[in-house]
């Protein structure tokens, strides 16, 4: 009997308490982004309150979309690392406002979608190396890793070093440092929802501290927090399409991964199509939500192993991440000790993919360990992966095994090395 007669004779007995279920953990384990995603984007010049909004709108669609077009109960949320690069580097590290930064994920989005569409996308992933995809993921994750100790308040500005280990007798230092051994320790048990408990955790040991502001708070919803226009007026700036590249690829390559894994684990490898083209759709509302891009979230594998199977289990977790909006007064009460946990935790995630580089061949991995080096360095990704790009074809050549380079790799190159010569030159 195929998958989908079975699913149509589930549907009329015992299918939706299973799916129901399914979405309600899915939501549980991934909620924790309402949090974590608000506070990154509060960095780019947003309240916390317009940054939760953004990302519950942007779930709620995104996964609604994924269960609707694409018949899968995959949740998307906004991508961990996408979120920083966002917020750090095409905003905070640029004179693009929010707005042209939101232009930005647009265009990325919008040429991620016409990949999802055409064979450009397997064009571009076959033309960079393995070795410098695992090395952005990497680079990401001591990115985050190094954001996360930075807003816990366990490593600071040194004096007299770059950085420096915190004050051991400041609350704030104490409580991080209490909530990040809760956190691993739940992770490592592999506690269900694991992350919001780390938060509810993290949450009551901060006020022990003092550190919770418990003040009524109120949520004043107009159309400013749901709805933005990205602003073009950077478009004809270098610096606007420079911020466009490094975030297309990023979206290409790791939607691909995230994909072709969860649809393994579930047996839909011939949905493939579909659910990329749904995530790629999800991509480009994520801009006018107000929000850095969605990607299908890497705690789907909870959704899967629960048994959820169909479109039910997406839909009931979007329709609990709009329900979410009702308890944002609550959820702006978590204060940063209890959310940095989480970013070291995901930003150890994403490092392990070190393991994927191949460390015996210098050609490959010294353009990639600059790439992961210079990324929490310069605090840019795109300057991170700019030293890794230009650096890989003049290893390639200096070692005579040039002979791989493919074309659209030294056009990638090239731009970033026009890209370094125009910052030396203060274009």
């Amino acid at each position: 009997m195929s998958y989908h007669n079975n699913t149509k004779l589930q549907s009329n007995g015992g299918a939706w308490p299973k799916e129901i279920l399914a979405g309600l953990i899915g939501y549980l384990t991934t909620v924790y982004i309402v949090a974590v995603n608000g506070s990154i984007l509060s960095e780019a010049g947003v309240s916390l309150e317009t940054g939760m909004i953004a990302t519950i709108l942007a779930s709620f669609s995104g996964t609604l979309l994924m269960g609707l077009y694409a018949k899968l109960p995959l949740i998307l949320i906004p991508g961990m690392g996408i979120n920083a690069l966002f917020a750090f580097s095409i905003v905070g590290s640029t004179e693009l406002t929010f707005q042209e930064g939101l232009a930005v994920v647009f265009v990325a989005a919008l040429l991620f979608l016409i990949t999802a569409f055409t064979k450009i996308g397997v064009i571009l992933k076959e033309a960079i190396p393995e070795s410098l995809k695992h090395a952005i993921t990497v680079g990401l994750g001591f990115f985050l890793i190094l954001i996360g100790l930075e807003k816990s308040g366990l490593v600071v500005s040194g004096e007299q070093t770059i950085i420096a280990i915190g004050d051991f007798t400041s609350p704030e230092f104490i409580a991080s440092l209490l909530t990040l051994f809760v956190a691993i320790f739940l992770f490592m048990k592999n506690i269900p929802a694991n992350f919001l408990v780390t938060m509810v955790a993290g949450t009551f040991i901060a006020y022990l501290f003092g550190l919770v502001d418990m003040s009524q708070r109120s949520i004043d919803m107009n159309s400013n927090d749901v709805l933005f226009i990205p602003s073009f007026t950077a478009a004809g700036d270098f610096e606007f399409w420079l911020a466009v590249f490094p975030l297309t690829l990023i979206l290409i390559f790791e939607n691909m991964g995230l994909l072709h894994g969860q649809l393994h684990m579930l047996r839909r490898q011939n949905s493939y199509n579909k659910a990329y083209q749904a995530t790629a759709f999800s991509t480009l509302l994520s801009a006018f939500f107000g929000t850095s891009p969605t990607v299908s979230a890497a705690e789907n594998a909870a959704v899967i192993n629960s048994e959820g199977k169909t479109e039910k289990a997406a839909l009931t977790a979007g329709l609990l991440f709009l329900a979410t909006l009702f308890i944002i007064p609550w959820i702006s009460m978590i204060p940063n000790s209890a959310i940095s946990p989480i970013l070291v935790i995901v930003g150890v995630l994403m490092a392990q993919n070190l393991r994927n580089i191949p460390l015996d061949d210098l050609s490959e991995a010294l353009p990639a360990f600059l790439i992961t080096a210079m990324i929490p360095f310069t605090y840019s990704i795109a300057d991170g992966m700019a030293f890794g790009f230009i650096a890989y074809p003049i290893v390639k050549i200096a070692m005579k095994k040039h002979k791989g380079l493919s074309p659209v790799l030294i056009v990638i190159s090239a731009l970033f090395l026009l890209y370094f010569v125009m910052k030396i030159a203060g274009i």
